[in-house]
């Protein structure tokens, strides 16, 4: 993970997206391609309750709105991420990158993205829960993943980082926090899907300090 990577433009997505947050009623977000129940069609739907069911550790209150946005309960929640792991555990299990295009289907949008003197394909898809952001999967030449996270949409205007308090949960992604309070220092995460921030930044007040921030999957959870 490198938090403070090269900036290079976005795949460009088919279409873009406004808003911050919010299922869309034309997503697609339930119904069987989505579904996630005993025996249906692990897609979208499930795969989104697999990122709740992550974050709900530190933004319970968060993951509640989201749920009765999707229009399921915990209990669903619970069930898919039992499938996702039971999928990352399966004998003969699929690869990183075909896993993700079997749950989430053809990408919206690839392309390289080069870091430092690496070149990676980037595929990105959008997830009707967060509009404005992409789940992004960075995969080495012969297909090893090397990163997969939330990103911000390209063309979608991200949040203005100024102060600490404009840090608010499940506002910023990991490259918009680095970039804002550059230089900022990646720290090791408490899971796989985790990430943190060590950097220096001013209060409303203007006096700085030390602060370090977590993110779940690429987005803003809490300070720690």
């Amino acid at each position: 993970m490198n938090p403070a990577r090269d900036s290079a433009p976005e795949p460009a997505p088919s279409s873009g997206a406004s808003g911050s947050y919010g299922a869309s009623s034309s997503s697609g977000a339930t119904g069987s391609s989505g579904a996630s129940g005993p025996g249906g069609a692990f897609g979208p739907l499930g795969f989104q309750l697999v990122l709740l069911r992550r974050m709900a550790d530190h933004q319970p209150g968060l993951v509640e709105d989201a749920l009765r946005e999707l229009g399921v309960g915990k209990a669903e929640m619970r069930e898919a991420n039992r499938r996702w792991q039971a999928m990352l555990r399966a004998p003969g299990r699929r690869g990183a990158g075909p896993r993700y295009r079997s749950v989430l289907g053809p990408p919206d949008a690839t392309g390289e993205r080069r870091i430092g003197d690496l070149a990676f394909e980037a595929s990105i898809w959008r997830l009707p829960l967060w509009p404005d952001l992409r789940f992004e999967v960075l995969a080495a030449p012969g297909g090893a993943v090397w990163n997969e996270w939330l990103v911000r949409a390209p063309g979608a205007p991200g949040p203005e980082l100024r102060t600490v308090e404009d840090l608010r949960p499940w506002s910023c992604t990991v490259d918009e926090v680095a970039r804002a309070f550059a230089p900022a220092r990646p720290l090791e995460g408490t899971a796989p899907t985790r990430w943190r921030l060590a950097f220096t930044a001013p209060d409303a007040a203007g006096k700085r300090g030390e602060h370090v921030v977590e993110f779940t999957w690429g987005l803003l959870q809490r300070f720690v």
